[in-house]
């Protein structure tokens, strides 16, 4: 799973500029710039697809192809790495005291694990997904 998200930035006539999102239509802001917007569109998508995974929602998966009025969003890492370890967990089907047990750490590290509310380090994140059959790889790119 890939977390990049196509997003238009449409300039608004008082100044602002309003981002949508066509996959994740719960996500509107505004920035003064373009800088501005792309970051507010990052911060936007991760509370949208953490609220979700909190509700136990689906995570849309990013479907709209690229093109030349949309710019590509991503996750921040960390954000990315809690959303694939929640995902994993929830389609490997067991519970947080097997996946306790897998990793060798009692429940209540494992509830804050999977809470999307609680920031947990990439190290911790990996280890989980090793445990779920999956495994996440990062790709440096250069800044746009």
């Amino acid at each position: 799973m890939r977390y990049i998200y196509q997003a238009k930035l449409t300039p608004q006539e008082d100044g602002p500029i309003l981002v949508t999102m066509p996959d994740v239509p719960m996500v509107t802001t505004f920035g003064e710039t373009e800088a501005e917007a792309r970051q507010a569109a990052v911060d936007a998508l991760a509370t949208a697809l953490l609220f979700l995974a909190k509700e136990g929602e689906p995570i849309p998966l990013p479907a709209t192809p690229a093109g030349p009025d949309l710019v590509p969003v991503e996750l921040e890492l960390e954000d990315a790495l809690k959303l694939a370890v929640i995902e994993a967990f929830r389609a490997a089907g067991i519970s947080k005291t097997e996946l306790g047990r897998r990793l060798g750490k009692p429940d209540s590290e494992m509830h804050r694990l999977l809470d999307p509310d609680h920031t947990t380090k990439a190290g911790n994140l990996t280890r989980a997904l090793a445990v779920l059959g999956k495994r996440a790889a990062l790709e440096v790119l250069e800044a746009a």
